[in-house]
């Protein structure tokens, strides 16, 4: 991180404090327990620069409200159709396909998200 702010800190603190993927809002109720007077406007300015510092990834596939991942490299996710939960999956980022693309295509491509959809086992049962 470049700058350091008691905000930021704490914004950080609370995404890698969960296993979930939060939003926005529930990061910011997360970190008013802390700093009890910061604006849902800080924490917004704060993921966005936290974001482009390479330090979360942030989650807006399909026109969905953002969720926010303190894993900053690219990686697989699922997503559950019925509760919206959202797990990381442990499965190796295909990069060939990014190389196939580009050759099939001329685009230059730099990375892809991949997010299988379906039901989580809770959601099964």
């Amino acid at each position: 991180m470049t700058r350091k702010s008691k905000q930021k800190e704490a914004i950080l603190k609370t995404i890698r404090g969960t296993t979930l993927h939060p939003t926005a809002e529930w990061i910011y109720e997360g970190v008013r327990k802390e700093i009890p007077n910061i604006s849902l406007g800080t924490v917004y300015r704060n993921l966005r620069l936290l974001k482009r510092e390479g330090v979360i990834l942030e989650l807006d596939l399909a026109g969905s409200i953002s969720r926010f991942d303190k894993e900053a490299q690219n990686h697989y996710h699922f997503r559950c159709e019925q509760c919206d939960c959202i797990v990381d999956l442990d499965e190796a980022v295909n990069t060939e396909l990014n190389e196939r693309l580009t050759r099939q295509t001329g685009f230059q491509i730099f990375y892809h998200r991949l997010e299988f959809r379906g039901l989580c086992n809770g959601c099964q049962s």
